[in-house]
């Protein structure tokens, strides 16, 4: 469904995404876990079509993302739906509204027809009957799902999301992640999953890419990953203070800074 080639994203002497090769499978839910600062939302980005590359290709159903046009990119973007990690629920909307959103601004479809794709979408995330609810009424578990029915209001093929349980309780955070892996597996489409959730990541994956410094540093099947011998991949799924990835990722020795190293910038 999607692969990248050596793909980077720089930016200024910052390597966020640093020459990775990685492949999507169709009709699985592909996890990619890291920790702050380690790539993932940006390489979801680029995956997603939302920026583009400094370099490298993104292959998705056989055109390279970095090189159509900016018209064939949006329609493209048409097969894909997208869930923000705030949920980006336009707030002078309705939930009936904001789900219905994608369907009035990219079909000509009959508002009947409409009711009746918005209120199938709501019964798959089990909010059937709040239409009519605005986005500060509801809670961030409620407003995640609204979100979610309206990335599958165009029925995509693949569905990204990004830092889906954040900032959930852990009751909200299970039944999200149980609706990705219910939904992936019903409706056949694709689901690219970015989190630094170790648990719910390795519950619904079907396959594992993990990140580190913009490189991917292991990958495979849940089970592979838990019993890695790579000690960078224990210590995040361990969630250890210490370890072999540092806490301070600084390119410059702080004795320079203080000392006001040439090219700083001087507090006045």
């Amino acid at each position: 469904m999607l692969k990248t080639e050596s793909l980077c994203q720089y930016f200024g002497d910052v390597k966020a995404v640093d020459g990775i090769n990685l492949h999507v499978r169709k009709n699985e839910v592909t996890v990619i876990m890291g920790g702050s600062g380690s790539g993932k939302t940006t390489l979801l980005r680029l995956l997603a079509g939302l920026e583009a590359p400094t370099s490298g290709s993104i292959l998705f159903a056989g055109e390279d993302l970095a090189k159509v046009s900016r018209k064939r990119l949006y329609e493209l973007r048409m097969r894909v739906g997208m869930v923000f990690q705030y949920s980006a629920l336009l707030n002078s909307l309705t939930v009936f509204e904001n789900v219905a959103f994608p369907l009035h601004e990219h079909t000509k479809l009959d508002e009947s027809v409409i009711q009746t794709m918005v209120t199938m979408k709501l019964e798959q995330v089990g909010l059937r009957g709040f239409e009519y609810m605005m986005p500060s009424q509801l809670s961030g578990g409620m407003a995640k799902r609204v979100a979610f029915a309206r990335a599958l209001a165009m029925d995509p093929e693949v569905v990204f999301f990004d830092e889906p349980t954040s900032g959930l309780d852990p009751i909200s955070a299970g039944v999200v992640s149980s609706l990705i892996h219910e939904t992936t597996t019903k409706a056949r489409m694709t689901s690219v999953v970015v989190t630094h959730d170790v648990k719910a990541g390795l519950s619904i994956a079907d396959h594992v890419i993990l990140l580190w410094q913009g490189q991917i540093i292991a990958e495979g099947k849940p089970n592979s990953i838990k019993t890695s011998d790579d000690p960078r991949v224990q210590q995040f799924i361990e969630g250890r203070p210490n370890g072999p990835i540092p806490f301070s990722r600084s390119q410059t020795a702080y004795i320079d800074d203080l000392m006001h190293k040439p090219g700083c910038v001087r507090m006045r």
